[in-house]
């Protein structure tokens, strides 16, 4: 029997009504709906205030370099396929620096999920514009106000996003129903939390995403549509959709992948004299 506690992990040390308290809260409680022991969970993050979240858990984690979250998270995945992998980050980490993972990621259908805070600037660095600022944002960085924004969900789409979702901080339960749906999706799973950060960003506040939120359950909209999923995703100032904007199903890269019809990378038997002849060719 899993239970929250089996979780808990180290004190946080966000500031006090960062949007990151909730998102770990929405992510420990979809852990334990899905009765996930932490030994078969590995969460991978990079660099950033959100990817301290798995350091506050407790179980296998794997903190990495700026921005190479995703390819680490793939590899874990085609080495041990029995693993439910989470990929964890914020805005810029994951379209800024690691953007050409994340690309590249969507398109190859790796079975993980992606959990990304999106606060819309970067907060342990001091408050710099990042990829998602709104037009206008003035930073350090853009005294002159940020130029276009970048659609990350619209990017998700157009490059054969199987899971693409949006998520908010201020509504954990509703968070907590994305994850454990993007958890169980078999392919890459984009779960885009918007979060307020209360130091650096006081144009894009908790009240602020409140007032426009909307929950697309209960809508007309067809998650299976990837028209209607890409019309949704344009959606951004007086209302902002939540939810499952597209979701499809096919072959995910593990899938695909011959090594892997005999078995996961981690039990198959290792052949010392392959990788020999590999090096005699060096020789």
């Amino acid at each position: 029997m899993v239970n929250i506690a089996d979780y808990a992990g180290g004190q946080p040390a966000w500031c006090p009504g960062c949007g990151n308290f909730a998102i770990l809260n929405a992510m420990k409680k979809a852990l334990v709906d899905l009765a996930l022991e932490p030994h078969k969970v590995l969460m991978v993050s990079g660099i950033g205030q959100a990817g301290k979240l798995p350091h506050y858990t407790k179980g296998n984690v794997l903190n990495v370099l700026h921005g190479r979250t995703l390819p680490a998270a793939a590899g874990a995945k085609i080495a041990n396929p029995g693993l439910t992998v989470i990929a964890v980050g914020g805005d810029g980490d994951g379209y800024g620096e690691g953007g050409n993972h994340f690309l590249h990621s969507v398109r190859r259908n790796h079975d993980i999920t992606y959990l990304v805070h999106n606060n819309q600037v970067y907060a342990l660095t001091k408050g710099q514009a990042s990829p998602t600022s709104d037009v206008g944002f003035v930073s350090k960085t853009t005294p002159h106000g940020a130029s276009t924004m970048l659609n990350s969900l619209a990017v998700a789409i157009a490059a054969g996003g199987t899971f693409v979702a949006r998520g908010f901080s201020g509504d954990p339960d509703h968070l907590a129903e994305l994850i454990k749906s993007g958890i169980r999706h078999r392919g890459f799973a984009l779960i885009e939390v918007l979060q307020p950060c209360v130091s650096f960003n006081h144009r894009n506040t908790n009240a602020w995403y409140k007032e426009r939120a909307y929950k697309l359950e209960g809508t007309s909209h067809q998650a299976g549509d990837r028209f209607a999923a890409m019309q949704k995703s344009q959606e951004w100032g007086d209302r902002i959709p939540i939810g499952v904007l597209y979701r499809q199903e096919r072959p995910t890269f593990e899938d695909e992948f011959p090594v892997l019809a005999k078995g996961p990378l981690v039990k198959q038997a290792m052949d010392p004299a392959q990788v020999s002849a590999l090096l005699d060719e060096f020789m």
